[in-house]
């Protein structure tokens, strides 16, 4: 049995509008205008809007500097119509409430990093959350755009300040008519919020895993830790040295150790270095791989639920519990 799949079809007017919005957009972020700047563009189109070629004149002379002009070219060159300068404006109120939106998504950060500061840095708990961090402001972020255009195509737009009334009425007055004619004001505008939401997350997996043990060995009272090569491997990178009582300490920080675990075992067979470490979550340490690690001299520090949980490890002499890093047990280490 076969399944007929009708050809999609989009009219060239459709295409037309939501490009010329999601190129409005776009450039009215690389313009960045100034809440001075955009008071008064709004209040420029107020005085022009009958007449697209007076008000490309009248944006010219509210931006100063060579380069926000050569930008504001881009943007005036697609005006060949006063419905073009209509939908500029649009996109100059949506650039607004682009920052409030976004300030609205991050709350969840802040809620997470609340979680956080209860928390063991190494734990599988932390870097869990750590993880999903910035999924869950991608999320947030798409479901609030989503609601925002919702309310405004319903003129549902008492949900902010008395003070802001009339510009959310005018925002729905422009979605609803714009909608009539084919655009589709929240999948466009979410093409440029998602790169914005992008750019302001910070992840907390990969490299910063480094700066979670670093901090977890500077409150235990070890100082002086850096990154360096080992003097006979230059290969291998240490993400911590550091010493001890006149010991030297390498630490390689990996969440996960994949096949990379064998660069420090060929190390460790060279390496002058007092005491090796390997510090990972533990979520793909099998008891092989523990086995050749520390057979070859090099100590392993696991999250601590994985080490509860994995009888093996707790009978390998040289694994631990991230709970035990700290300066007392690495000072005794051999």
């Amino acid at each position: 049995m076969s399944i007929k799949i009708e050809k999609l079809q989009l009219s060239k007017k459709k295409v037309d509008i939501n490009l010329q919005f999601y190129f409005f957009l776009k450039h009215t972020v690389k313009l960045s205008p100034s809440n001075t700047e955009i008071i008064k563009i709004i209040e420029e189109y107020n005085l022009f809007n009958h007449d697209f070629t007076l008000f490309s004149d009248s944006l010219r002379k509210i931006f100063k500097t060579n380069t926000k002009l050569e930008k504001l070219g881009d943007i005036i060159i697609r005006f060949t119509t006063n419905f073009d300068t209509e939908l500029f404006l649009f996109s100059v109120k949506l650039y607004q409430i682009k920052n409030l939106l976004l300030q609205e998504a991050k709350i969840t950060e802040s809620t997470d990093i609340e979680k956080l500061s209860h928390l063991n840095p190494l734990s599988l708990e932390y870097d869990r959350i750590s993880v999903i961090k910035p999924y869950n402001i991608r999320v947030s972020g798409a479901l609030l755009s989503l609601l925002f255009f919702d309310k405004l195509e319903k003129k549902e737009i008492n949900f902010m300040s008395e003070n802001a009334f009339d510009f959310i009425k005018s925002l729905s007055n422009l979605a609803i008519k714009f909608k009539k004619e084919g655009l589709e004001p929240n999948q466009i505008f979410m093409l440029m919020f998602s790169e914005s939401l992008n750019q302001s997350i910070t992840s907390d997996s990969g490299s910063d895993y480094e700066s979670r043990i670093k901090s977890v060995l500077t409150k235990s009272g070890i100082q002086n830790i850096q990154k360096a090569h080992d003097k006979n491997d230059k290969s291998t990178e240490f993400d911590c040295f550091f010493e001890i009582e006149g010991r030297t300490f390498g630490i390689g920080a990996k969440r996960t150790l994949r096949e990379r675990y064998k660069q420090f075992i060929k190390t460790a067979i060279t390496s002058k270095i007092d005491i090796m470490i390997e510090i990972t979550l533990g979520l793909d340490l099998n008891e092989e791989k523990a086995k050749t690690i520390v057979s070859h001299g090099t100590y392993i520090f696991v999250a601590d639920e994985i080490y509860q949980n994995r009888e093996y490890l707790q009978k390998l002499d040289k694994v631990y519990s991230v709970k035990d890093l700290n300066y007392d047990v690495l000072r005794k280490l051999k």
